[in-house]
Order: C-alpha cells, then sequence, then structure tokens
C-alpha cells in the first residue's frame, strides 16, 4: 500500500496537478472569503467566525476532488497499465486504499494553509481572540470526513470508465446527491422527510460544525466512505476476473 501511496502523491506534486489543486482552492477562497463582495465576503458579514468558509468549501471541494480523483483508475485502465498494477504482490484493498490516501492527502495539504484564516479571524474580532473555536474545530473534523467521502466516490468512479471526464461528471453528480440531494428531496418527502435529509452529508456535516461530535455522524461518514472504497474494490476484483 505505501508504494501506492507514494507513487501517487510523487505523481501528483511531479506534475502540475499537485500545485494547481493546492493554488486553486485557496484562490477562490480567498477571493470569496476576502475580495468579492457577497454573501461569502468574512470582512462584510460583521462576525468573527469561519461559517462563510466551512459553507463554501465543501461546494468548491465537489468539483476539485472529482478532478483529482478521475485518473486514478481510469488513466490506468486507458494506459492499460491496469493489469500490471493488479498482477502486483498485493490486495485489491492495499491497492484501492493507497489511490485513496494519496488522493485525501493530496486535499488535506492544501486544506491546512487555511488555518491562517482561523488567526486572522481572531485577530480581527472584538475583542481581539472573541471566537468560537468549539464550532471551529468541529468544523474541520468534519471537513476532513466530507473531504474522505468525496475522495471515496471519486476513486469508485474512475474504476467504472476508461474516460476521466465521464469518471469526472459521474463522481460530481454523485457528491451533490450525497451532499445536498437529499437535503433537496426531504423538502418533498412529507413525514419522511427528517430522514431523508438524515442520509445527507450536509445534515451531518453541519451537526459537526456546531462544536459538538455526535458518534452518528461519524458513523455515518464512515459507513458511506466504506461503502464507495468497497465497490472500488468489488470493481478491481471482478477486473480480476
Amino acid at each position: 500500500m505505501k508504494a501506492i501511496l507514494f507513487r501517487e502523491i510523487k505523481s501528483f506534486f511531479g506534475s502540475i496537478i499537485g500545485y494547481l489543486v493546492i493554488g486553486i482552492f485557496l484562490l477562490l477562497n480567498g477571493l470569496f472569503l476576502w475580495v468579492f463582495e457577497g454573501e461569502f465576503n468574512i470582512l462584510n458579514s460583521g462576525y468573527a467566525d469561519l461559517s462563510p468558509f466551512f459553507t463554501l468549501a465543501p461546494w468548491i471541494l465537489l468539483f476539485l476532488i472529482p478532478a483529482v480523483t478521475m485518473r486514478s483508475f481510469s488513466d490506468e485502465k486507458k494506459q492499460g497499465t491496469i493489469e500490471l498494477l493488479l498482477t502486483k504482490p498485493m490486495s485489491s484493498w492495499e491497492i484501492v486504499n493507497g489511490k485513496f490516501l494519496g488522493a485525501f492527502l493530496l486535499i488535506v495539504i492544501a486544506i491546512i494553509p487555511t488555518i491562517i484564516y482561523v488567526y486572522a479571524i481572531s485577530s480581527l474580532g472584538f475583542p481581539a481572540g472573541n471566537i468560537d473555536m468549539g464550532s471551529t474545530l468541529g468544523s474541520y473534523f468534519g471537513l476532513l470526513f466530507l473531504i474522505a467521502t468525496y475522495t471515496s466516490i471519486g476513486i469508485f468512479t474512475s474504476t467504472l470508465t476508461d474516460n476521466q471526464i465521464v469518471a469526472f461528471i459521474f463522481a460530481v453528480f454523485l457528491c451533490f446527491l450525497f451532499f445536498y440531494g437529499f437535503e433537496g428531496l426531504s423538502k418533498i418527502g412529507g413525514s419522511f422527510g427528517d430522514l431523508i435529509n438524515s442520509l445527507g452529508m450536509n445534515f451531518h456535516f453541519k451537526s459537526m460544525s456546531r462544536g459538538v461530535i455526535d458518534t452518528r455522524d461519524i458513523i455515518y461518514f464512515i459507513s458511506v466512505t466504506l461503502l464507495f472504497l468497497s465497490g472500488t474494490v468489488y470493481q478491481l476484483k471482478s477486473m480480476k476476473g
């Protein structure tokens, strides 16, 4: 697994991909949070909190993570190297986990510089240091789980086709469905609205953002992540024949 992980990290930073992903994420967040006028502008909100960032970041990642993962297995299939990968002395789970962790760590690296936002907000608060660290830490914790789930979805869709664009579109669709789709459907779900809403990632992400870490939220994210990773393993095993 380590060999796959290091190969993924090396491929990301051995080309422009890794730097581009980190740059785009930080640039978009920086512009919407600090420069552009609008509902996400922290300076105009009048509140010393990072809720605009945690509202915006999942939507940016919804497109960015599929762009990272779309090549994970689809490129291997297109280049004809998938057979070589499958003959390595590793289990399907080790291969999948290596690919998954490589993409996951890249996105985490993109998230780390945003910690400076916490310092900036704390300094801008009145009085200085007036920031709800509980909800901020909970939101970062939830964001890590959200990244893991998005990544598992992207890895899974990359096994379904050798076309990276198709894998990207399918991943964006599934990420959108699990993040916001169930919340949207809950509004027309009648008496089942609350149940439908609880199936969505945004429901559990918002719960963590309040600063209270509920085991039900953690179990949800882990379950969905394992579901798609298991689907990826199944796809690989079917390729082995």
